[in-house]
């Protein structure tokens, strides 16, 4: 790697890291769940890359090193679900029977509702994968023949959402238990809403580790079964 090359990787590595923990830091001082450090970060991001006429594809190779350490980051996603395995135990059986009947339901609407607004099978099914983690989330995109970059941006979305809106909105709903929580946060908004809640509570963190970790293994048990059954129905 030529002396240019190594400048520009620590030059976007500095800046994105930069810029993300002013973002941060903002978080951390208003105190205002809304004001997410990845969506700041990428609100001011998108347009530098605009501004400056840089691909995103020359922005990832020189930031490759984040997604490395996301894998790792994800792991550590497990130590408060470690710190109450405990309570866990207790709850795993009646967790996974609820979890599973979501899962169902979720399927069956999401399939359903975008087959009503777009009337094409791949989009529907990119689309009903979106709540699950992305390695998984592509994966069964690729078995059931959907679309990638739908069920990507669909992934994108579900977790910035979750992690902005989801703790006002169930609060807002009268839900305010920890467990139930941690349980609806990490079903619909996987690693994004996960990292975020966990910054409330240990047990947010470790019930919606717990959902995460579930409902990524339920869609996909669950998807290429009902899948077809759902699509011969509508």
């Amino acid at each position: 790697m030529t002396s240019a090359l190594i400048l520009e990787f620590i030059v976007y590595c500095l800046l994105t890291l930069v810029i993300y923990q002013a973002c941060a830091k903002l978080q951390q001082r208003t105190k205002r769940i809304w004001l997410n450090p990845m969506v700041l970060a990428m609100l001011v991001i998108i347009p530098l890359l605009l501004i400056n006429n840089i691909s995103y594809e020359q922005y990832y190779q020189y930031t490759q090193v984040y997604t490395f350490l996301l894998e790792p980051a994800v792991v550590a996603l497990g130590f408060p679900l470690y710190q109450q395995l405990h309570t866990i135990r207790d709850e795993i059986t009646h967790v996974s029977w609820v979890l599973s009947v979501a899962i169902i339901i979720m399927l069956g609407a999401n399939l359903g509702m975008a087959m009503w607004l777009f009337q094409q099978q791949d989009v529907a099914v990119s689309l009903s994968l979106k709540s699950v983690t992305t390695p998984i989330g592509l994966a069964l995109t690729e078995q059931l023949k959907g679309v990638a970059a739908i069920t990507a941006v669909g992934i994108i979305v579900a977790g910035v959402a979750g992690a902005v809106l989801g703790p006002k909105l169930l609060n807002a709903l009268g839900i305010s238990d920890s467990k139930s929580q941690g349980l609806a946060i990490g079903c619909a908004s996987h690693a994004l809403g996960t990292a975020t809640i966990t910054s409330i509570s240990y047990q947010h963190g470790a019930f919606a580790s717990l959902a995460l970790i579930l409902s990524a293994l339920l869609t996909a048990i669950f998807s290429p079964v009902l899948t077809p059954i759902i699509f011969s129905l509508l």
